[in-house]
């Protein structure tokens, strides 16, 4: 049994989708559990109708659900023929779901209407990839992932219930029954069945899940691009192409925020030697990426930008040390609002922390940890992370850059910066 993963570039419209077809038409005697994201941009979309209904905007967030129902309408109408009909009930139904939410008024946390307005976006793009793979003769069935996995209700970056989560997906998927599965990715549900999601680009860590209780041959990732690359094409374009790597070293790429692999995805996989396989989408018939657990020798520079930082400075309100019980009462902020420090710099007075520019979370930080410290921010930074750095391209990277701060090991160098 394999699982494939599918991206929202792989289905993003119909030459996409039925490229997608032809693919699989080379599996259709094996037995695949396919997990697809949201279409293209339609995960930006839903957020933007996430944040005009929050706001209050109930016309706005509806003419902007209005279109993402028109685009993914439009893309069924034009793929299918003698299964559209059953294809738009399906559509109408996930249609209705967002909709009655958002002729409401959000008494509940940003975070909690996220979550079950963004994740329609895999359910309409895996109930349109179905209905189209068995009408050209790839039998396959559709599942809603939010009946299989169990999560808290941690919204926006919820924690699995492995032990539920499993018994669900042993009772709902059947080999003896069908050969190919199709579910969505990025999604869970809570006991009370709310909607809830796994974090951004949340689908590879889905597939992990399901190739962990299936005891998976291997997992594929199927992108746009032909395999891992030491950093991202589209801002470097000399980025060349990994042929292996291992588990280990893509963990650190994940955590330091390349885009190739969710950071969740690799435990499960690694806790029972599934290869995970990284290939492209428009040519299957190149090699890719293998990840497993050999440690391939002579990598070279591998590089992530992260964009979008704040630079928090936390100093000491009495000149005191800072000593233990500062230390934990500042992690005890980080787990109550919920937020994760991309770096950590800690000076005998003072901390400096860089993390994701959610203003809301930025927000609830400054004012938690202003009890303990007096507390600056810097935004419109960037940050830098270098894996196996040499002096050249620690030039070459940071040049024309002001460092704000920099933190450097012997495998691995950070530097955040503005410009």
């Amino acid at each position: 049994m394999k699982v494939f993963k599918f991206g929202g570039a792989s289905v993003q419209d119909i030459d996409r989708i039925k490229n997608v077809g032809k693919l699989l038409a080379d599996y259709q005697g094996e037995q695949l559990i396919i997990i697809i994201s949201a279409m293209g941009k339609t995960t930006n979309a839903l957020e933007k109708v996430a944040e005009a209904f929050f706001e209050g905007n109930k016309e706005q967030a509806l003419q902007l659900f209005h279109a993402v129902k028109n685009q993914h309408l439009t893309i069924a109408k034009y793929l299918l023929v003698t299964h559209y009909n059953p294809c738009f009930n399906q559509l109408n139904d996930f249609f209705t779901e967002v909709e009655w939410l958002l002729h409401d008024k959000p008494v509940r946390e940003y975070d909690y209407y996220y979550d079950q307005i963004v994740c329609v976006g895999e359910l309409l793009s895996t109930s349109i990839v179905s209905f189209y793979l068995n009408e050209i003769g790839i039998k396959n069935t559709w599942n809603d992932v939010r009946d299989i996995v169990r999560t808290d209700n941690n919204f926006r970056d919820a924690t699995i219930d492995w032990k539920r989560t499993a018994e669900a997906a042993k009772s709902i998927i059947d080999f003896t029954k069908a050969n190919i599965y199709i579910t969505q990715g990025f999604v869970g549900a809570t006991d009370d069945n709310e909607s809830t999601t796994l974090g951004r680009e949340g689908s590879d860590f889905s597939a992990a899940i399901f190739a962990n209780i299936f005891n998976a041959e291997c997992q594929t990732i199927w992108k746009d691009v032909e395999g891992v690359m030491n950093a991202d094409p589209k801002a470097f374009p000399e980025a060349q192409i990994l042929s292996e790597l291992s588990f280990d070293e893509v963990i650190e790429m994940a955590y330091y925020g390349a885009q190739v692999i969710h950071p969740k995805t690799i435990k499960p996989l690694e806790n029972k030697g599934i290869p995970l396989h990284v290939k492209c989408f428009l040519d299957s018939s190149l090699p890719g990426t293998v990840i497993t657990k050999k440690h391939p020798k002579n990598l070279p520079p591998i590089y992530v930008v992260k964009e979008k930082q704040v630079l928090v400075h936390l100093h000491s309100q009495d000149f005191s040390f800072v000593g233990d019980e500062p230390i934990i009462a500042l992690y005890q902020i980080f787990k109550d609002i919920k937020i994760k420090p991309n770096l950590i710099q800690t000076g005998a007075i003072s901390l400096q922390l860089c993390v994701d520019d959610r203003p809301e979370k930025v927000e609830q930080l400054a004012a938690a940890a202003s009890s303990i410290f007096d507390v600056q921010i810097e935004k419109g930074l960037s940050l830098l992370s270098i894996r196996h750095y040499n002096a050249d391209i620690i030039t070459r990277l940071t040049e024309g850059k002001q460092i704000l701060l920099e933190q450097k090991t012997t495998d691995t160098l950070q530097v955040v910066y503005r410009g």
